[in-house]
């Protein structure tokens, strides 16, 4: 196996051993945020794409319960067949504050071409802030021109990150990869 590819079949795999087999551990009620605080949220994050944010919201709330915290923030990305993704924002919990957070990752698949987005990362099951900081894995696909909003699935453990993208460009595609988040800006996806 050649170098580069060596990181993105280990990808592949580990994404493939670590998807959700169902609800991740629903959340109690009073440590989490709830639904209507996280569609208002993202209806101020995300202005006129937020049609199908109600939605997606109650469904991710509907499968995984109520996140501990979540994400938002801007990312990049592009691909022909193997893709990067970057990405910045800010993790918001109830009892630990505010904290900036990194993200970037390959992809490999059926994959073309780029968008500019603005996320929503809902989080699952957060023991503490330093559980962030590690990679997630998981499959994703996306089918739009111009705009659209999209949800995907990224778990490691019993934490469960799931990230709303209303993004701008064009982009066609399935794809298996993971993001790792850093508390520092890094150009390395690895």
């Amino acid at each position: 196996m050649s170098g580069i590819f060596r990181p993105l079949i280990l990808a592949a795999l580990m994404a493939l051993a670590i998807l959700p087999m169902g609800p991740a551990g629903a959340q109690q009620s009073g440590s989490g945020f709830t639904v209507d605080e996280i569609v208002a949220t993202g209806q101020s994050f995300f202005g006129n794409v937020s049609t199908g944010l109600a939605t997606v919201v109650e469904r991710a709330a509907s499968s995984y319960g109520l996140p501990n915290g979540y994400i938002l923030g801007e990312q990049g990305s592009g691909a022909i067949i193997g893709g990067l993704r970057y990405g910045q924002g800010t993790l918001y919990t109830r009892n630990a504050g505010q904290h900036t957070v990194y993200w970037q990752g390959p992809s490999i698949g059926w994959d073309f071409g780029g968008e500019g987005s603005r996320v929503m990362m809902l989080v699952y099951n957060l023991p503490s802030i330093g559980g962030m900081y590690q990679r997630f894995g998981g499959v994703n696909g996306s089918a739009y021109l111009v705009g659209g909003v999209g949800m995907t699935v990224l778990s490691r453990g019993d934490i469960t990150v799931v990230p709303i993208v209303a993004g701008v460009g064009a982009r066609i595609g399935i794809n298996l990869g993971y993001l790792k988040f850093t508390d520092r800006q890094t150009w390395n996806p690895f």
